[in-house]
């Protein structure tokens, strides 16, 4: 049976809780951490880069000149893509580069996380994290004592004093444990759990 201890705010132990073994011991699968962290990337770009082709730039329609006895080239249109200020051809247009890989796969890709900072002993339960105040001096205290640097802290969206003392930390995120993502845990050096955090965590697995 996988154990870890429970530690306090001081990062004193506390107790100790059991660890599922179908978590915790799952095979880390480097390739399932790479599809979810570039869904995840896919997922968050925008998708708003656009370019104007000849028909969107602006100017007039008129032929520029006579087709024949000019010595010039032939020209059609001042938007042409060979002029200055012309469209622009196969440039981009605004897009949706989101996609969906199997649930399966994006929850054996959250257990290979979850089990490599187990094995890298970089996991941390913690059984309260709730702050006095909102303030970043109040996290920095927190992640001093729990002697963590590169930190993502976990725990529920009620915690309103946890996630906006952690807004200004590069070094340190908080997230909703309903909404944890591999991208996230691999971001970090250190993962930190809330005990009712770990309990939600582990309901997503049970369904």
């Amino acid at each position: 049976m996988l154990k870890l201890p429970v530690l306090n705010q001081e990062g004193k132990v506390n107790g100790e809780v059991n660890l599922p073994e179908s978590v915790f011991s799952y095979p880390v699968k480097k390739h399932i951490l790479y599809e979810a962290v570039v869904n995840y990337l896919a997922n968050q770009r925008q998708g708003t880069a656009s370019t104007k082709t000849r028909g969107e730039v602006s100017g007039s329609n008129r032929k520029p000149w006579r087709q024949k006895g000019t010595g010039r080239a032939r020209a059609g249109s001042i938007r042409s893509p060979l002029w200055r200020k012309g469209g622009t051809v196969f440039g981009p247009k605004p897009r949706d580069y989101s996609y969906e890989i199997p649930k399966q796969v994006k929850r054996n890709a959250l257990k290979s996380a979850l089990a490599l900072r187990f094995k890298e002993k970089k996991l941390l339960l913690v059984d309260d994290l709730s702050l006095p105040q909102p303030k970043t001096k109040e996290a920095l205290q927190l992640l001093k004592q729990l002697q963590v640097d590169s930190a993502l802290v976990v725990d529920l969206a009620d915690n309103r004093n946890l996630f906006l003392a952690m807004r200004n930390l590069p070094q340190a995120k908080a997230v909703d444990a309903r909404n944890l993502n591999v991208y996230d845990i691999l971001k970090y050096r250190w993962l930190v759990l809330s005990q009712r955090a770990f309990d939600t965590l582990m309901s997503r697995f049970e369904s």
